[in-house]
């Protein structure tokens, strides 16, 4: 059985390939997006039953209109760049947290987002909540759960190879490895995997902003407002977000292909 393992990896790598909207990144992801929505429905379910709601009608209102444009406008680039099979696992749903004192958003798979109030006091106005938005969307059309999922068990592959390659060594010497084999896994690929994504949910939110007719130029103005929210973050190295400096300086550089996509 562990013999044919490297084979089943190889299959499962060539059968699970997929590329990412606008950047172009290849990926891999090894479950069906309809599986993945329906997890994600549970568990955003749960978390938003959980959760105290905002009743603030104006309040909702802003974020779901401006979070229905940004989708709609994600929607009709990716259909019209060949991927509306994609498109209709996404059943979108936009929700406010009330939490004031949690400066953050968060997206599922399948198209579920969650905005905490706490964020609302650096957004400002539309533009900077579709800046945030536009960020979270573009995790869900980038397929980010589906890869990140997917790297989790290529890693636990690793790790039952690894252990049974390792059955007939000392216990000490077993343990030391696999100790390595996890600190490896994690800061030398999930998490830069996880820098990755961030980086580029950054630019293909700024892409879909822009398409949506929110001027990009402002998504500057809200991180960096954000740079000055953030206290006692934690080292880029052992982060899964890049720091705000060098999510400015991506943006900056970025911002020239974002303007020909905005009208």
């Amino acid at each position: 059985m562990f013999k044919k393992l490297p084979l089943v990896i190889c299959i499962m790598l060539v059968a699970g390939c997929a590329t990412v909207p606008i950047t172009g990144r290849k990926q891999i992801s090894f479950l069906p997006a309809s599986q993945l929505a329906s997890l994600s429905q549970e568990s955003y379910s749960q978390i938003i039953s959980e959760s105290k709601l905002s009743q603030d009608r104006e309040k909702i209102q802003v974020l779901e209109r401006v979070g229905k444009r940004i989708a709609e406008s994600a929607e009709e680039f990716m259909i019209k760049e060949g991927m509306g099979d994609q498109v209709k696992s996404y059943d979108w749903e936009f929700n406010l947290i009330e939490d004031d004192d949690t400066v953050n958003a968060f997206a599922m798979a399948g198209g579920k987002i969650a905005v905490y109030t706490g964020i609302l006091k650096v957004t400002k106005d539309d533009s900077g909540l579709a800046t945030v938005l536009s960020h979270e969307i573009a995790h869900v059309i980038a397929n980010h759960a589906g890869e990140r999922m997917s790297q989790y068990m290529l890693a636990e592959f690793g790790n039952v190879l690894l252990s049974e390659a390792l059955k007939e060594q000392p216990d000490k010497t077993r343990n030391i490895s696999m100790l390595a084999y996890g600190l490896g896994a994690n800061v030398g690929v999930l998490l830069p995997f996880s820098r990755t994504h961030e980086q580029e949910a950054d630019h293909i939110g700024l892409i879909i902003m822009a398409l949506a007719g929110y001027d990009p130029n402002l998504a500057i103005d809200f991180w960096q407002r954000m740079s000055q929210e953030s206290k006692n973050r934690p080292l880029e190295f052992l982060s899964t977000h890049p720091s705000a400096e060098k999510r400015i300086e991506n943006l900056r550089r970025e911002l020239p292909e974002a303007m020909e996509y905005y009208k």
